[in-house]
């Protein structure tokens, strides 16, 4: 099931460009373009559903697998020192783009970041680098 006028949907069908880490029967995970921090990914269902109300529970489960798999690959490759694992359901809880997805975000000590954060474009050659790491 997808919505054709779905921006994740449209990256998962790769119809848009995406610095894509991790895909599995269920999920994808790629590169935030406005990143918060280094290494800022996102985990999405291959099948569309809109928020956490509509997700197929068996879909969650496997974003939540995917994620911690990234969460381990950031503290281990990015040397994160803890990460943030967020679902914004609904526009009043800033979801901007209604595809269910988890942001995984690596904090390191230090880092300026409060929630929300004020996405902004990423430097595309460290996007490109850091889900080099992420990838592996």
């Amino acid at each position: 099931m997808t919505d054709d006028d779905c921006l994740f949907c449209r990256i998962i069908a790769g119809e848009l460009p995406s610095e894509r880490i991790h895909e599995d029967e269920r999920t994808v995970a790629f590169m935030d373009i406005n990143p918060a921090t280094r290494g800022h990914a996102l985990v999405v269902p291959r099948a569309h559903a809109r928020d956490l109300l509509e997700i197929e529970h068996a879909d969650l489960e496997a974003c939540a697998r995917t994620a911690q798999l990234l969460a381990r690959r950031a503290s281990e490759g990015l040397s994160a020192d803890g990460v943030n694992v967020i679902n914004s359901c609904g526009a009043a809880a800033w979801q901007t783009v209604f595809h269910f997805h988890l942001h995984v975000i690596p904090r390191y000590v230090g880092d300026p970041l409060r929630l929300p954060w004020v996405p902004g474009p990423g430097e595309p050659g460290e996007i490109a680098a850091a889900a080099a790491v992420l990838r592996s």
